[in-house]
This record gives structure tokens, C-alpha cells and sequence, in this order.
């Protein structure tokens, strides 16, 4: 009898631990698969569990202070390491986490995820909806109709697709006029515009750049890569400016169209211009793509280091497990800093140049982050080729940046300072 009940409290005792056990998702060179940590991170924020983002600990880790059943079984399934931890080597990681440049930052919601992208079917992919797909973090589709009528309030976190919002198609007339798919571009993009009651898609890309400067500036998180980047500011700069050649809307730009920028509406960019030559693949001098292009393939861009205690919200976007990210081409690749506003922080730049990778900003209650470049694991990703297989790209860190962007509105708000 005495036995029995000996094995019953040791048993109840064993449950009791299990269920108040600690989880640590390591971040650091340790971990199988980099980018499904994120979704682990994510699956568990849905189901209302609190994680803790440790910032410069072990290459940005998770902890999980209450063991939710199954996490262990689904870091598995997902191919993800994570491993119970006691309470002391709790207390060894906020002893070193309170000595050292780092901080523990709390989520406890998972952010509603939206990607601004057309319906049309285009020969390249995306490199966020790729790594949103293969770590599994769930995400609604939306294009200029739901922007437009309101839908963007619904959600905690935009990115823009390869977006033109200088409605000149991405400038790629001279190669691919009479292909198919930019036809088709053309002609999706007219009749969203007329049945919005536009006269011009450049008319109807404004309305949407707008609204989505409303959205940041009540709170909104947005983030874009590549052709997304610039146009948008130039969008923003040039409202009322016709900036189309002919062969784009039909009627010719406006010749004076740099002296009649207003860039106190921009983002993160001023003092440009826009490369007027129609058949030119450059929308601006923002763009440093011919540059980073001569360099070649051997190139990098360093992450800048930041106070983890003092600016966590910069130190979140840069967590990775190396410094140094190989350079990829894009549409737009990287931006010349010195159009960069002084307001903006730069987050990674390729040293000894002019080129700043990646950057962050406040506006009004929201923010924006830009990456230059198409596809981190894919130096000159050219349209028709193949999407990039995630499986074979793991530890991807910078795949690992596109997805700090994703978890960072999930972190306790009073802790965002930028």
C-alpha cells in the first residue's frame, strides 16, 4: 500500500514538472532548421502561449516558460531543435542575459499576416511567401480592391509583393512586351484601375500607396524587398506627377518630373530622381544594382550591432547566427545612402561602399523595413527561373531576417523603441 502510493506521488510529481518544464529553441549554430524555428515560435504564439525572444542569447533563441503540450512532438514533426531545460539553467541564461549585451523580450500574439501581391501569375517568385510557406506561418492574399476598400486595418502585417507602384510594370518593356505574361500584367492591372474608377493604373497605385501609408501610420507593420522598396517612396514623392513614358499609359511623362518631387511624404528616401529613360531597367538613383553587380557573387553585407537593453527593436530585425549575409541581386539591390533619410536606421550595409542592404523606420505609430535584393539564396535570380527550395536552405540567415520581420510585432509593445 505504502509502495503504491509512494509510486503515485512520484508519478503526479513527474506530470506536475512536465507540465512547468522549460523549453529552449536554440537559434544558434546548434539548430537543425532555422527557418521552421520560426514557425514553431509562431504555432505556439496561436495557440496562446507566451515565448520569449532572447536576443543575442545563442543566436537569437526562444524560451518557452511553460512546456505547452506537444511542442517538443511538434518541433520534431517540423524538424525543428528543442530541448527541456531545468530551472538552473533558467537562471545561468537571465544571469548572462543581465551581464552582456542581450535582453529577453516577451510575445504573447500572433501577428495577422497579409501579403500585397496581384492575382495574375507571374514568372518569378517571392522570397517572403516562399519562407512564409515553408515554415509554415499562415498569411492572407490581398491586391489593390482590398486595399482600397478598407481591408488593410484587419491585419498586423503587410509585405509588398514585387510591386511597381510607379505603374510601369517593372519596367521590363524592351525585353518582354510581347511575352504573354506581361500582356497579361498589363491587362489585369488596366481593369482593376477602371473598375476602381480610375482613369490610369498610375492613378490607382497612388490611392493604394496611400492607404497603405495610412495603415503604418495608425500602427501598421509593412515590410518589402526588391522592386517594392523604392517605387514606393516614389510612388509617395511623385503624387499628381505623370512619371510613365508613352509606351507605359499612353501619354508622355512629364519632363519636369524631378523638380516637382515632394519627398516630406516619403519613407525613407530624399533627394533622388527618377531615371526618366523608359526603356532603362532602373527606376531611380536610390537603386546601387550595377555596382553591387560588378562586385560579383563573392560579396557580402554586415549586420550592425545594436544595444539589445536600449534598442531591442533594431536588435530583433538583425538577430542571426553570422554577421556577414552573401549579397543577392534584385530589381532593386540596395540603396544609396545617401538618399537614405537621417531618420532611418541602417541595419546592414556592404562595407566599404555606398550601399545600404537593409534598413528600418518609424512612421507615425507603425514602421517599415525595406531589404534590397530579390531572393537571399539566389545571387541573380532572373525571371522564369525555378523558385528556390527552402528544404535545401535550412539555416538560410537570410531567410532568417525576412522572418525577425514577421515575429516583430508579436513582441511586448512596450519594449519597441525605435
Amino acid at each position: 500500500m505504502i509502495r503504491k502510493l509512494f509510486m503515485a506521488l512520484f508519478a503526479l510529481a513527474l506530470v506536475t514538472r512536465a507540465a512547468g518544464a522549460v523549453i529552449l529553441i536554440p537559434m544558434d549554430d546548434k539548430q537543425t532548421d532555422h527557418l521552421r524555428a520560426y514557425g514553431l515560435a509562431y504555432w505556439l504564439l496561436q495557440h496562446n502561449q507566451r515565448v520569449d525572444w532572447l536576443l543575442n542569447y545563442r543566436g537569437g533563441s526562444f524560451l518557452v516558460p511553460v512546456d505547452y503540450e506537444g511542442t517538443l512532438r511538434e518541433a520534431t514533426l517540423r524538424g525543428v531543435t528543442a530541448m527541456n531545460i531545468s530551472d538552473g539553467d533558467v537562471a545561468d541564461i537571465q544571469a548572462t542575459i543581465a551581464g552582456n549585451n542581450m535582453e529577453s523580450v516577451k510575445m504573447e500574439k500572433a501577428p495577422r499576416i497579409a501579403v500585397y501581391v496581384p492575382p495574375n501569375t507571374v514568372p518569378w517568385d517571392d522570397a517572403v511567401t516562399l519562407v512564409l510557406t515553408y515554415a509554415q506561418i499562415p498569411y492572407i492574399s490581398l491586391w489593390d480592391e482590398e486595399v482600397m476598400h478598407g481591408d488593410l486595418a484587419k491585419y498586423d502585417w503587410l509585405h509588398l509583393h514585387h510591386e511597381d507602384f510607379t505603374a510601369q510594370y517593372g519596367k521590363f518593356w524592351l525585353g518582354y512586351n510581347q511575352a504573354d505574361w506581361y500582356k497579361h500584367q498589363v491587362e489585369v492591372n488596366e481593369d482593376m484601375a477602371h473598375r476602381l474608377g480610375f482613369a490610369k493604373v498610375s492613378a490607382l497605385k497612388h490611392g493604394v500607396v496611400e492607404k497603405i501609408r495610412t495603415y503604418v501610420a495608425g500602427g501598421g507593420f509593412m515590410f518589402a524587398m526588391c522592386s517594392a522598396t523604392d517605387t514606393y517612396d516614389l510612388a509617395l514623392a511623385s503624387e499628381g506627377v505623370d512619371v510613365c513614358a508613352q509606351i507605359y499609359d499612353g501619354d508622355p511623362a512629364d519632363p519636369n518630373v524631378n523638380a516637382k518631387l515632394d519627398f516630406s511624404k516619403t519613407f525613407a528616401f530624399q533627394n533622388f530622381e527618377f531615371q526618366m529613360n523608359p526603356l532603362l531597367y532602373q527606376f531611380s538613383d536610390i537603386d546601387v544594382t550595377q555596382e553591387a553587380a560588378a562586385r560579383g557573387q563573392d560579396s557580402y553585407f554586415t549586420l550592425f550591432e545594436f544595444s539589445a537593453k536600449e534598442d531591442p527593436v533594431p536588435t530583433m530585425l538583425t538577430q542571426d547566427h553570422v554577421n556577414a549575409v552573401g549579397e543577392f541581386l534584385g530589381q532593386n539591390t540596395g540603396f544609396r545612402k545617401r538618399v537614405v533619410k537621417p531618420s532611418v536606421t541602417i541595419l546592414g550595409s556592404v562595407e566599404g561602399t555606398d550601399e545600404v542592404k537593409y534598413l528600418h523606420g518609424q512612421y507615425g505609430r507603425g514602421t517599415f523595413t525595406f531589404f534590397g535584393g530579390h531572393d537571399p539564396e539566389d545571387w541573380q535570380h532572373m525571371v522564369g527561373d525555378p523558385p528556390t527550395d527552402l528544404s535545401l536552405h535550412k539555416n538560410s540567415p537570410g531567410y532568417r531576417l525576412i522572418l525577425n520581420n514577421v515575429l516583430f510585432p508579436a513582441a511586448e509593445k512596450k519594449k519597441q523603441k525605435t
